[in-house]
Protein backbone atom coordinates (compact mmCIF):
# COMPACT_ATOMS: atom_id res chain seq x y z
CA UNK A 1 0.00 0.00 0.00
CA UNK A 2 1.71 3.34 -0.90
CA UNK A 3 2.03 5.78 1.48
CA UNK A 4 0.87 9.47 1.66
CA UNK A 5 3.47 11.98 1.78
CA UNK A 6 3.32 14.41 5.04
CA UNK A 7 1.91 17.50 5.16
CA UNK A 8 4.12 20.10 5.26
CA UNK A 9 6.66 20.33 2.56
CA UNK A 10 4.15 19.20 0.01
CA UNK A 11 4.65 21.41 -3.21
CA UNK A 12 2.28 24.20 -4.11
CA UNK A 13 0.75 24.77 -7.65
CA UNK A 14 3.62 25.70 -10.11
CA UNK A 15 6.20 23.61 -7.91
CA UNK A 16 6.96 26.09 -5.31
CA UNK A 17 6.97 24.99 -1.80
CA UNK A 18 5.37 26.71 0.38
CA UNK A 19 6.69 28.92 3.38
CA UNK A 20 6.11 26.96 6.46
CA UNK A 21 6.90 29.75 8.56
CA UNK A 22 3.32 31.16 7.79
CA UNK A 23 0.06 30.61 8.63
CA UNK A 24 0.07 28.28 5.33
CA UNK A 25 -3.54 27.36 4.00
CA UNK A 26 -2.53 26.87 0.05
CA UNK A 27 -4.30 23.51 -0.06
CA UNK A 28 -8.10 23.54 1.29
CA UNK A 29 -10.47 20.27 0.84
CA UNK A 30 -13.30 18.84 1.97
CA UNK A 31 -16.55 20.43 0.58
CA UNK A 32 -17.49 22.76 3.37
CA UNK A 33 -14.00 23.97 3.84
CA UNK A 34 -13.80 24.78 -0.17
CA UNK A 35 -17.23 26.48 -0.08
CA UNK A 36 -15.79 28.75 2.91
CA UNK A 37 -12.91 29.65 1.22
CA UNK A 38 -15.08 31.21 -1.74
CA UNK A 39 -17.97 32.49 0.27
CA UNK A 40 -15.65 34.38 2.90
CA UNK A 41 -12.93 36.18 0.06
CA UNK A 42 -10.52 37.14 2.90
CA UNK A 43 -7.78 35.69 0.09
CA UNK A 44 -7.61 34.47 -3.40
CA UNK A 45 -8.59 30.99 -5.00
CA UNK A 46 -6.02 29.55 -7.43
CA UNK A 47 -8.28 26.99 -8.33
CA UNK A 48 -11.06 24.21 -7.67
CA UNK A 49 -10.98 21.03 -8.32
CA UNK A 50 -13.49 18.48 -8.78
CA UNK A 51 -13.84 14.82 -8.89
CA UNK A 52 -16.00 13.57 -12.42
CA UNK A 53 -17.66 11.03 -10.78
CA UNK A 54 -19.66 13.40 -7.99
CA UNK A 55 -23.17 12.67 -7.40
CA UNK A 56 -24.74 16.07 -7.40
CA UNK A 57 -25.27 17.69 -3.75
CA UNK A 58 -26.60 21.34 -3.13
CA UNK A 59 -22.72 22.09 -1.46
CA UNK A 60 -21.14 20.97 -4.92
CA UNK A 61 -23.85 23.41 -6.51
CA UNK A 62 -22.73 26.41 -3.96
CA UNK A 63 -19.56 25.68 -4.47
CA UNK A 64 -19.68 25.82 -8.35
CA UNK A 65 -21.71 28.85 -8.10
CA UNK A 66 -19.23 30.74 -5.50
CA UNK A 67 -15.93 29.56 -7.77
CA UNK A 68 -18.54 31.76 -11.01
CA UNK A 69 -19.20 34.70 -9.07
CA UNK A 70 -15.12 35.06 -8.46
CA UNK A 71 -13.85 33.87 -11.16
CA UNK A 72 -11.85 31.09 -9.93
CA UNK A 73 -11.56 27.95 -12.74
CA UNK A 74 -13.55 24.77 -11.82
CA UNK A 75 -11.07 21.60 -12.95
CA UNK A 76 -12.69 18.24 -13.41
CA UNK A 77 -10.21 15.51 -12.68
CA UNK A 78 -10.73 11.84 -12.59
CA UNK A 79 -10.64 10.59 -8.90
CA UNK A 80 -7.03 9.26 -8.71
CA UNK A 81 -5.68 12.27 -10.15
CA UNK A 82 -7.44 14.34 -7.50
CA UNK A 83 -6.74 12.16 -4.55
CA UNK A 84 -3.05 12.02 -5.82
CA UNK A 85 -2.85 15.63 -4.96
CA UNK A 86 -4.76 15.45 -1.61
CA UNK A 87 -3.21 15.27 1.43
CA UNK A 88 -6.15 13.83 3.54
CA UNK A 89 -7.53 11.02 3.49
CA UNK A 90 -11.20 11.88 2.69
CA UNK A 91 -11.35 15.58 0.43
CA UNK A 92 -14.70 14.47 -0.32
CA UNK A 93 -14.15 14.79 -4.36
CA UNK A 94 -12.86 18.37 -3.48
CA UNK A 95 -10.48 20.62 -3.05
CA UNK A 96 -8.77 24.32 -4.13
CA UNK A 97 -5.57 25.75 -4.63
CA UNK A 98 -5.02 29.23 -2.73
CA UNK A 99 -3.10 32.06 -1.37
CA UNK A 100 -1.63 31.79 2.49
CA UNK A 101 -3.56 33.10 4.75
CA UNK A 102 -3.14 36.41 5.91
CA UNK A 103 -1.64 37.33 9.51
CA UNK A 104 -3.64 39.09 11.93
CA UNK A 105 -1.92 41.83 14.23
CA UNK A 106 -1.85 40.95 17.72
CA UNK A 107 -2.46 44.45 18.76
CA UNK A 108 -5.39 44.94 16.25
CA UNK A 109 -6.66 41.53 17.69
CA UNK A 110 -6.73 42.63 21.00
CA UNK A 111 -8.34 45.59 20.42
CA UNK A 112 -12.64 45.92 20.75
CA UNK A 113 -14.10 44.29 17.65
CA UNK A 114 -17.04 45.55 15.30
CA UNK A 115 -19.35 48.60 15.77
CA UNK A 116 -20.54 47.52 18.94
CA UNK A 117 -16.87 47.56 20.71
CA UNK A 118 -17.25 43.80 21.57
CA UNK A 119 -14.85 42.90 24.12
CA UNK A 120 -11.81 40.55 22.15
CA UNK A 121 -12.51 37.14 22.80
CA UNK A 122 -8.87 35.36 21.62
CA UNK A 123 -7.80 31.76 21.97
CA UNK A 124 -4.12 30.90 22.37
CA UNK A 125 -2.59 27.70 21.44
CA UNK A 126 0.72 26.91 23.38
CA UNK A 127 2.39 24.42 21.18
CA UNK A 128 -0.76 22.54 19.72
CA UNK A 129 0.68 19.98 17.32
CA UNK A 130 -2.07 17.74 16.12
CA UNK A 131 -3.54 19.25 13.15
CA UNK A 132 -7.40 17.54 13.91
CA UNK A 133 -6.87 19.39 17.24
CA UNK A 134 -6.08 22.59 16.16
CA UNK A 135 -8.89 22.22 13.18
CA UNK A 136 -11.31 21.48 16.09
CA UNK A 137 -10.41 24.11 18.21
CA UNK A 138 -10.08 26.75 15.36
CA UNK A 139 -14.41 25.50 15.02
CA UNK A 140 -15.18 25.42 18.41
CA UNK A 141 -13.59 29.30 18.33
CA UNK A 142 -15.13 30.60 15.25
CA UNK A 143 -18.95 28.53 16.73
CA UNK A 144 -17.99 30.32 19.46
CA UNK A 145 -18.02 33.78 18.87
CA UNK A 146 -14.37 34.00 19.13
CA UNK A 147 -12.94 37.00 17.55
CA UNK A 148 -9.37 35.66 17.18
CA UNK A 149 -6.09 33.26 18.05
CA UNK A 150 -2.54 33.78 18.54
CA UNK A 151 -0.38 30.93 17.49
CA UNK A 152 3.58 30.38 18.23
CA UNK A 153 5.29 30.57 15.18
CA UNK A 154 7.55 27.61 15.79
CA UNK A 155 7.55 24.46 17.63
CA UNK A 156 3.61 24.24 16.76
CA UNK A 157 1.30 23.31 13.39
CA UNK A 158 -0.06 25.76 11.08
CA UNK A 159 -2.67 25.07 8.16
CA UNK A 160 -2.63 22.40 6.25
CA UNK A 161 -5.10 20.74 4.40
CA UNK A 162 -5.84 18.27 7.70
CA UNK A 163 -6.52 21.50 10.05
CA UNK A 164 -8.49 23.24 6.80
CA UNK A 165 -10.34 20.39 6.72
CA UNK A 166 -11.01 19.77 10.51
CA UNK A 167 -11.72 23.22 10.78
CA UNK A 168 -14.58 23.41 8.05
CA UNK A 169 -14.20 26.74 6.91
CA UNK A 170 -13.18 28.33 10.62
CA UNK A 171 -10.30 28.99 8.80
CA UNK A 172 -11.38 31.86 6.83
CA UNK A 173 -13.41 33.29 9.61
CA UNK A 174 -10.98 33.67 12.80
CA UNK A 175 -8.30 36.04 12.09
CA UNK A 176 -4.67 34.07 13.36
CA UNK A 177 -1.84 36.25 14.64
CA UNK A 178 1.50 34.38 14.65
CA UNK A 179 3.74 35.54 17.27
CA UNK A 180 7.40 34.32 17.67
CA UNK A 181 6.84 33.36 21.73
CA UNK A 182 3.74 32.96 23.18
CA UNK A 183 4.77 33.88 26.78
CA UNK A 184 5.93 37.29 25.07
CA UNK A 185 2.73 37.91 22.94
CA UNK A 186 0.41 37.25 26.38
CA UNK A 187 2.39 39.83 28.41
CA UNK A 188 1.87 42.35 25.50
CA UNK A 189 -1.94 41.16 25.62
CA UNK A 190 -2.05 41.86 29.53
CA UNK A 191 -0.34 45.42 28.70
CA UNK A 192 -3.42 46.14 25.91
CA UNK A 193 -5.70 45.61 28.87
CA UNK A 194 -6.61 41.61 28.17
CA UNK A 195 -7.38 39.36 31.23
CA UNK A 196 -4.96 36.15 30.08
CA UNK A 197 -6.72 32.83 31.50
CA UNK A 198 -4.73 29.69 31.35
CA UNK A 199 -6.75 26.17 31.04
CA UNK A 200 -4.32 23.45 32.81
CA UNK A 201 -5.85 20.37 35.04
CA UNK A 202 -4.45 21.67 38.26
CA UNK A 203 -5.65 25.53 38.05
CA UNK A 204 -6.07 26.86 41.09
CA UNK A 205 -10.40 27.22 40.27
CA UNK A 206 -12.83 26.20 38.42
CA UNK A 207 -13.78 27.09 34.80
CA UNK A 208 -17.31 27.51 35.65
CA UNK A 209 -16.20 30.35 38.66
CA UNK A 210 -14.29 32.23 35.84
CA UNK A 211 -15.04 36.20 37.07
CA UNK A 212 -13.58 37.78 34.18
CA UNK A 213 -15.39 35.95 31.06
CA UNK A 214 -17.26 39.30 30.04
CA UNK A 215 -14.32 40.90 29.89
CA UNK A 216 -11.56 40.98 27.01
CA UNK A 217 -9.93 37.64 27.62
CA UNK A 218 -7.49 35.73 25.89
CA UNK A 219 -7.78 32.00 26.76
CA UNK A 220 -4.59 29.89 26.76
CA UNK A 221 -4.80 26.28 26.05
CA UNK A 222 -1.96 24.00 26.19
CA UNK A 223 -0.20 21.45 23.73
CA UNK A 224 -1.52 17.92 24.23
CA UNK A 225 -0.27 16.00 26.77
CA UNK A 226 2.16 18.73 28.45
CA UNK A 227 -0.41 21.35 29.30
CA UNK A 228 0.51 25.12 29.71
CA UNK A 229 3.99 25.66 29.49
CA UNK A 230 5.94 27.01 32.24
CA UNK A 231 6.73 30.58 31.04
CA UNK A 232 3.26 30.69 29.43
CA UNK A 233 1.91 29.83 32.77
CA UNK A 234 3.85 32.71 35.00
CA UNK A 235 2.18 35.23 32.23
CA UNK A 236 -1.59 34.11 33.40
CA UNK A 237 -3.76 36.30 35.15
CA UNK A 238 -5.70 33.10 36.48
CA UNK A 239 -5.41 29.74 35.84
CA UNK A 240 -8.67 27.22 35.64
CA UNK A 241 -9.30 24.06 35.20
CA UNK A 242 -12.39 21.79 34.38
CA UNK A 243 -13.82 19.72 37.42
CA UNK A 244 -13.34 16.33 36.55
CA UNK A 245 -16.22 13.69 38.02
CA UNK A 246 -15.24 10.62 36.18
CA UNK A 247 -12.07 8.16 36.60
CA UNK A 248 -10.48 9.82 34.12
CA UNK A 249 -8.12 12.76 34.78
CA UNK A 250 -8.69 14.83 32.15
CA UNK A 251 -10.22 15.68 28.59
CA UNK A 252 -8.17 15.69 25.36
CA UNK A 253 -6.97 19.19 24.30
CA UNK A 254 -9.86 19.57 21.34
CA UNK A 255 -12.76 18.29 23.72
CA UNK A 256 -10.98 20.89 26.73
CA UNK A 257 -10.90 24.16 25.00
CA UNK A 258 -14.30 23.58 23.31
CA UNK A 259 -15.60 23.23 26.55
CA UNK A 260 -14.29 26.29 28.07
CA UNK A 261 -14.52 28.66 24.92
CA UNK A 262 -18.52 27.69 25.19
CA UNK A 263 -18.28 28.42 28.80
CA UNK A 264 -16.62 32.01 28.27
CA UNK A 265 -18.98 32.68 25.48
CA UNK A 266 -22.38 31.32 27.53
CA UNK A 267 -21.24 33.96 30.31
CA UNK A 268 -20.59 37.09 27.68
CA UNK A 269 -24.17 36.70 26.27
CA UNK A 270 -26.33 39.40 27.14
Amino acid sequence: MSRRPPERGRKAPGGHRPDNRGLGGEQVEGRQAVAELLAAGRRPAIDVWMSQDLPPAPVLDRIEALAAARRVPVRRVGRARLESEAATEAPQGVLAHARPLPEADLAGLCRPAGLGGFPPFLLALDGVTDPRNLGALLRSAEAAGATGAVLPRHRAVHVTPTVAKAAAGAVERVPMALVAGMPAALSRARELGCWVVGLDGDGEQSLFDLPVADQPVVLVVGAEGAGLARLTRARCDLVVNIPMRGSLPSLGVGAAGALALFEVSRRRSP
